[in-house]
């Protein structure tokens, strides 16, 4: 079926390719908004309102848009991002620009250089000592990334409880003066 919609002309293979993303995309979305809403209405709520979902919805939020529109380029995650961004319910505001660029990105790629020539750039840049040493940097420096700005918010939140504590509140309060 693919060879037969990438054979059309590239306006109309990109236009069914498109719907049929967007079909599916959509669809994954709405399967995991139903889990969530159906969980709610269960034993499941009390985990499901627990804080640290809570904080996990924020962040998917307010974030998750990169990752939704990102893993239309990639091979297997598609339906796993879609399906967290239903679970974690992302405002539709956010997620339909986000999967409609996503969307139109692989539209694009299906419709002109198809899975194999992709594939086929992929295993010529992973053949490549070169790129196989910047992929490794890039990885090491998303993780690094990531450790920082964890590091970072646990001590923003260990600043913020001993400012709001009753006793070390106080003492950071009293800022000590030199006498001359």
């Amino acid at each position: 079926m693919m060879d037969s919609i990438v054979s059309l002309p590239f306006v109309w293979a990109f236009l069914i390719l498109f719907v049929i993303v967007m079909l599916r995309s959509n669809a994954t979305y709405w399967t995991g908004r139903a889990l969530a809403a159906g969980g709610r209405k269960t034993k499941l709520q009390k985990y499901l309102d627990a804080p640290s979902v809570i904080r996990a919805e924020k962040f998917i939020a307010r974030w998750g848009t990169a990752a939704v529109s990102v893993s239309f380029l990639t091979i297997g995650i598609q339906t796993a991002v879609n399906m967290s961004a239903g679970l974690g319910r992302m405002p539709l505001r956010r997620y339909i620009p986000a999967t409609v660029v996503g969307s139109i990105a692989w539209a694009c790629i299906y419709a002109t250089i198809g899975i194999a020539a992709f594939d086929a750039a992929l295993a010529a840049a992973a053949g490549s000592p070169l790129s196989l040493i910047l992929l490794v940097l890039l990885a090491a420096t998303a993780a690094l990334g990531v450790h920082l700005f964890r590091v970072s918010r646990i001590r923003k939140l260990d600043q913020s409880a001993l400012e709001d504590c009753p006793v070390m509140g106080q003492e950071l309060a009293v800022k000590p003066t030199l006498q001359a």
